[in-house]
């Protein structure tokens, strides 16, 4: 629904980019073609207009001192995203938890 909102709003040949974490195959998600890393999308009307849809993982390393500086000026406040502090004892099942998606985990924060 989301990828086809979109193609009803990009202009004609405009581009749309899709950034997250999209895996292969995902055996607990919530429909059948999720769990197979697949998504249902109006392609013939996304080919009408000419758009162009790429995908990828967000380039981290081309931000991280930024944003970090903007986190130490006070200027962004990412805590709303983190749902968890842990000590780096706990890192082993705080990522299973994350890996299996259970609900409430987002982002964690490890502290040595």
């Amino acid at each position: 629904m989301v990828l086809d909102n979109l193609v009803k709003v990009v202009r004609a040949t405009g581009h749309i980019g899709v950034l997250g974490v999209y895996v292969p195959e995902d055996p607990g998600a919530s429909n059948d073609l999720a769990k197979e890393g697949r998504v249902a999308f109006n392609y013939g009307a996304a080919f009408a207009k000419g758009i162009s849809i790429a995908g990828g993982q967000c380039p981290v390393k081309k931000y991280n001192r930024e944003l970090r500086d903007l986190i130490i000026r006070g200027k962004s406040k990412p805590s709303w995203i983190v749902s968890h502090e842990l000590s780096l004892d706990e890192a082993v099942e705080a990522y299973a938890s994350f890996d299996k998606r259970e609900n409430g985990w987002t982002k964690v924060l490890l502290h040595p």
